[in-house]
């Protein structure tokens, strides 16, 4: 097989020997040399490139990992120089130094309480007018000796402190669901739908949009008969709800609900209707 030549423009000679030279096969032929060395040039000049920006990258890769790598090491040693230069102090004691209170000596001051002389302790017995006039004692509510009788204070009577008020027990504040006697609406179930249906304003907006159904509203009768804690157990609409929950806070007082003869708090669940006409 002969050797293939990519340069030598010899073969073009030989092959358009004799014939017309001018056609543009010949030139095009001609520069096939010229057009595959030109072509070579940018295959290996593109590959030299692409060669050196991988290099570079890599490279550029490389050290800003090393100098991540550097950054953290130093910061991690410094952290550890601040731990072993901190020391833990050990709280100080701080001494509360009570001041001595001044008191002067007293002698208690006995009421006159009509007792039985056997009954009498001796130092409740009443001093006579005698025995305060020979002592330069004071009188007050204890027997004291005194440590300062210049510039000290007669000992006074604490006042005692008023106890807080004992929690309410719990049957006060337990809430029934059923009772032996349940919460009546004053004048009884008639009255109770005469006054929903007196009382119920339809919402204009479930009026216009033909919205209509039972919601059904669940409160407490408290003991002294009031309506509280009221919530909507299954709504229908926003504003049918609404309207429901604001009847019945407004409702009056109620008969209490009992138990054990005893009036009670009492859940109450009531359905209110709203029907277009």
């Amino acid at each position: 097989m002969a050797k293939v030549d990519l340069i030598s423009n010899t073969w073009v000679d030989l092959v358009f020997e004799g014939r017309n030279q001018t056609y543009g096969a010949y030139k095009l032929r001609k520069g096939t040399a010229r057009r595959n060395i030109w072509s070579l040039i940018i295959v290996f000049a593109a590959a030299v490139l692409l060669y050196l920006a991988i290099s570079i990258n890599n490279a550029y890769e490389a050290s800003r990992k090393k100098a991540a790598y550097n950054e953290a090491m130093e910061l991690s040693k410094l952290i550890e120089k601040k731990e072993a230069k901190v020391e833990k102090k050990t709280p100080e004691k701080i001494e509360i130094i009570k001041p001595i209170e001044r008191v002067k000596s007293s002698i208690k001051f006995t009421a006159p309480v009509i007792k039985k002389d056997e009954d009498v302790k001796p130092e409740e017995e009443m001093k006579n007018q005698d025995d305060l006039q020979k002592t330069n004692t004071t009188i007050g509510a204890f027997n004291v000796e005194g440590n300062d009788e210049e510039g000290g204070e007669i000992l006074k009577a604490k006042e005692e402190i008023v106890q807080p008020a004992e929690p309410p027990k719990e049957e006060e504040t337990k809430i029934f669901d059923v009772v032996e006697e349940m919460p009546m609406f004053p004048g009884g179930e008639a009255a109770l739908m005469e006054y929903l249906q007196k009382n119920l304003r339809y919402p204009a907006v479930a009026s216009e949009n033909g919205i209509e159904g039972r919601v059904i509203v669940r409160f407490v009768v408290g003991k002294d008969g009031a309506v509280s804690q009221v919530t909507v157990a299954r709504g229908v609409d926003p504003s049918l709800d609404k309207e429901a929950v604001r009847v019945v806070e407004s409702m009056p007082r109620w008969t209490p609900g009992k138990q054990n003869g005893q009036a009670v708090n009492v859940f109450y669940t009531l359905p209110v209707t709203f029907k277009l006409q």
